[in-house]
């Protein structure tokens, strides 16, 4: 790690768009300071998103790993292999923890494996407690646990108050992905 930060816990969530953007903005200002950050995204896979080309530009300083499969999760019914794929991430999130090798950890859609009860909340619990006191931790995602919410120290809900889907315009190369 470089300059050492005063880690908090942030928290994004509502039914708005913008909570993984501002998780990479986050990063990318983070990286103009010689910031580490590493974006383990659950629940996401296989899909050519242009952060995951964008990383490129940022000599190191962001890493992104996926966890997860290009098809959605059945909330109701999720195949067992998106839970084992969720705990993997969950996982590796734990070794970067220990690692202490990044300065900032985003958990990208890690309240969405949590309302599908793909992790459990103990073990997200645990590994928020776990990490070291000069690291940035941001959790993303629609449907925040309360247990989360209470323990972030920032919390910033996304509202839709209007969205272009309901006008027909679909997925936009560049802005949704």
């Amino acid at each position: 790690m470089s300059e050492k930060l005063c880690g908090k816990l942030q928290v994004y969530t509502g039914d708005g768009k913008g909570k993984t953007t501002a998780a990479l903005g986050l990063c990318m200002r983070a990286s103009g300071h010689g910031f580490r950050s590493h974006i383990i995204q659950f629940m996401k896979g296989q899909i050519d998103y242009g952060e995951l080309r964008a990383v490129n530009y940022f000599n190191g300083l962001v890493k992104i790993t996926q966890g997860g499969r290009s098809c959605f999760v059945n909330r109701e019914d999720p195949d067992p292999v998106d839970v084992d794929l969720a705990k993997k991430a969950l996982e590796m999130a734990r070794r970067e923890i220990e690692k202490k090798e990044f300065d900032v950890l985003v958990l990208d859609e890690l309240n969405v494996a949590l309302d599908f009860k793909l992790v459990a909340i103990e073990d997200v619990m645990e590994l928020i407690n776990a990490r070291p006191p000069e690291m940035e931790l941001v959790i993303t995602g629609r449907n925040a646990n309360e247990k989360v919410i209470e323990a972030a120290d920032l919390v910033t809900e996304m509202k839709e108050i209007k969205h272009y889907y309901e006008q027909g315009v679909g997925c936009r190369t560049g802005m949704e992905n």
